[in-house]
């Protein structure tokens, strides 16, 4: 009798257990993710399906157009590790040799800026429409052709390329996968970048920002939840200029009136070469000016540039060979472009874009 009575709770407790509903997100969602959460119509089900194809799954890079295919294309070439044991030291192979990247170009919604000053709320429903479509298995031939269904890869990680979306739509995501049991690596440059940052004792940090960014005070939120003892962000928005060392020249002299020292500078973009700004710090550590010795004083001994595509690239290859996700096909890195777009309903949907058309529409050479 005892054992049967044992037995009666255990399958009450089981029982108890699989009427329980979803964990409670950490703070307050969206309606996206709360809707998601009780749909039966199968997006819930899109995003519990995230990341469980493991190493068959794709790359997906999600934002601005220009800033995709650039991140993007750096994925493709990128020679800076081993690919039998991982070291700092090209081989000749590319570091992503048989992954599949799928960039999202998210045209409709581009540029992010537009979402600042009233509608950041709409931005965070940006983000996690954009995590459905990375997800997906399913892609357009035209948005106004609902019948022109293509087949595409669901996505094992997914990099935000914005900062600014990364900032206000990572949260939402993250809950959204958490509350539904998906397993995709979501990936921001902000936060990457500040843990690059502190991982080598950065302290006194500067951020070369766009005013958007800066005006939502991006870079400060998430620096708020580092805690890094002792440390010190400050962000700035140089002065327009056609050289870029004239314009670090102008982000320095805004530093300087700080009167902090500076350890790092991460160039919030995609676009700014860094070449020219570390041919410039040589320059300045000539102290060949006043101005030079100056700025020369007050930056550190290991004062160092930071940018998103290394960062990104840097860390989505830690993720794949620690988590075993390499693909492990016999190939070079393929991408497949897709643009968001307007269907005749009204629903954004993917429609594929060629190669040569986004090469044309939003690289410039």
């Amino acid at each position: 009798m005892r054992k049967k009575r044992i037995v009666w709770i255990a399958l009450a407790l089981l029982a108890f257990g699989a009427c329980k509903k979803p964990a409670a997100a950490p703070r307050e969602t969206i309606g996206l993710v709360k809707s998601i959460v009780e749909d039966t119509t199968g997006l819930r089900s899109l995003a519990a399906s995230a990341g469980w194809m493991g190493a068959d799954g794709s790359i997906a890079l999600l934002g601005d157009p220009e800033e995709v295919v650039l991140l993007s294309r750096r994925f493709q070439e990128v020679d800076a590790r081993d690919n039998v044991d991982g070291r700092h030291k090209p081989d000749s192979l590319p570091d992503f040799a048989g992954e599949h990247f799928e960039a999202l170009l998210d045209v409709y919604n581009a540029p992010y800026s537009h979402f600042v000053g009233s509608s950041l709320d709409s931005l965070r429903e940006v983000a996690v429409r954009g995590a459905l479509h990375a997800w997906d298995t399913v892609s357009y031939r035209s948005p106004s052709d609902p019948r022109g269904l293509l087949k595409k890869e669901s996505a094992k990680i997914l990099i935000l390329t914005s900062s600014l979306q990364a900032e206000f739509g990572l949260f939402d995501v993250d809950t959204l996968q958490q509350l539904v049991g998906g397993k995709c690596r979501v990936l921001s440059p902000v936060e990457i970048l500040l843990d690059s940052v502190f991982s080598r004792s950065g302290q006194n940090v500067a951020v070369w920002a766009s005013d958007p960014v800066r005006e939502t005070e991006v870079w400060n939120l998430a620096f708020g939840r580092k805690h890094a003892a002792d440390a010190t962000l400050s962000v700035y928005t140089p002065e327009e200029a056609v050289d870029v060392r004239t314009r670090l020249r102008d982000l320095l002299r805004q530093h300087q009136v700080t009167g902090l020292p500076l350890d790092a500078l991460i160039v919030d973009s995609y676009q700014v070469n860094i070449g020219p700004l570390q041919s410039e710090l040589a320059l300045i550590r000539l102290c060949g000016t006043e101005e030079d010795a100056a700025f020369d004083a007050m930056l550190s001994k290991d004062f160092r540039f930071l940018q998103p595509s290394d960062a990104l690239i840097e860390h989505t290859y830690d993720i794949l060979r620690e988590e075993n996700l390499f693909a492990h096909r016999v190939a070079r890195p393929q991408v497949k472009y897709y643009e968001s777009a307007e269907s005749e309903s009204g629903e954004i949907v993917l429609v594929e874009a060629a190669a040569s058309y986004v090469k044309k529409a939003y690289v410039c050479e």
